[in-house]
């Protein structure tokens, strides 16, 4: 499989994880980690970058 750096851009660049009701959440790095940012679904402040498969 070839991997096309605007598709990696896009999947892979400033998401993150919720770790108690794993949704996905696009924001900024210095937002995640100061946090900033709570989950939409369950309100959670601790989020993981997503996976590279």
């Amino acid at each position: 499989m070839v991997k096309f750096p605007e598709a990696q851009v896009r999947l892979y660049k400033n998401v993150f994880v919720c770790r108690r009701c794993k949704t996905k959440i696009r924001s900024d790095n210095m937002k995640i980690l100061a946090k900033e940012v709570t989950c939409r679904k369950c309100n959670g402040r601790a989020l993981r970058p997503v996976r590279k498969k």
